[in-house]
């Protein structure tokens, strides 16, 4: 699955660089080296990231899914228990 960014965010993500390279590396570089970095970043680092978000996410599932018998359980037949 490719990692696509809407046009939005990533206008926002190379603005960040920018703003990044400038005030920690004492250089301004332009929108096109910004743009460069973040497709670097987006196709080489992307893929991890995305990974561990998704197995994070399916863990937490899994756990709440475990949880659903301690929950979500109703003891059956207490009709004749209340009196």
């Amino acid at each position: 699955m490719t990692i696509k960014l809407n046009p939005e965010t990533e206008e926002r993500l190379i603005a960040s660089i920018q703003r990044y390279c400038t005030a920690n590396m004492d250089e301004s570089i332009g929108e096109l080296k910004a743009r460069l970095l973040l497709d670097f970043c987006v196709k080489e680092l992307g893929p991890s990231i995305y990974n561990q978000a998704i197995a994070d996410a399916q863990s937490v599932l899994q756990e709440k899914v475990a949880e659903l018998d301690v929950n979500c359980y109703e003891a059956e037949f207490g009709y004749w228990n209340k009196k």
